[in-house]
């Protein structure tokens, strides 16, 4: 009878077990989130406020919890390239890449292997952020900056156009126009110029006021 007793006992107590268990495991997801939440929170904020040491221990964290966040890694790449740490900024921005394959983390890759005179490699990270996303012209224009290193000026040239197309900005046709004269096409390059003086002056020229016709009541 005594047995009896213990064994129901123990298996009232084993029936408990399993359902708290339960409950904490369907609680761990949502701590997770909270937790991921607030480090997440305190890496941007450490980045606003310069606080950099703060945000790379928030980023860290993040990527022990969750060793595959691919915006994690890139966003430590940038805090790395900020600080001129170039090689741990490289090694962050290839493994987002490898987990997670995005135009901005070829396109910052691309920087950084420009900021470190590695041409070729920028010139690839570029080709495949703009294969990805061709419509921004800081895309292009950072892509035709690496070509004119690889004096590959034909092609650069193409990559300005591109990129005056989509945004014709007084900056994009002052290299555009620089471009043509390098390639010793001053009438494109006279062109351009008009254009630049023409917006300038459309923009800086105030609009007319119209006043309100006087209606007798």
């Amino acid at each position: 009878m005594l047995s009896l007793i213990v064994l129901s006992v123990i298996a009232a107590l084993v029936i408990r077990a399993l359902y708290v268990n339960t409950d904490e495991i369907d609680d761990i997801p949502e701590k997770l989130g909270n937790k991921l939440g607030k480090l997440w929170e305190i890496a941007h904020q450490g980045m606003r406020d310069n606080k950099l040491l703060r945000a790379e221990k928030a980023l860290l964290t993040i990527l022990k919890i969750d060793e595959k966040n691919a915006a994690a890694y890139n966003r430590l790449g940038i805090l790395y390239a900020k600080q001129k740490e170039f090689p741990d900024a490289i090694k962050c921005f290839e493994i987002a890449s490898s987990i997670e394959v995005s135009a901005s983390s070829l396109h910052n890759l691309g920087l950084i292997y420009y900021e470190t005179g590695n041409y070729s490699k920028a010139a690839i990270a570029f080709e495949e952020a703009i294969d990805m996303e061709s419509d921004l012209a800081t895309r292009h224009i950072a892509y035709a900056k690496v070509l004119e290193k690889l004096n590959n000026n034909n092609k650069m040239l193409h990559e300005l156009e591109k990129a005056a197309e989509l945004e014709p900005t007084r900056e994009t046709l002052i290299l555009l126009a620089k471009a043509y004269e390098i390639q010793q096409d001053h009438e494109s390059a006279e062109k351009t110029l008009k254009k630049i003086k023409k917006t300038h002056s459309q923009v800086g020229r105030p609009k007319a006021v119209n006043r309100p016709k006087r209606v007798i009541v």
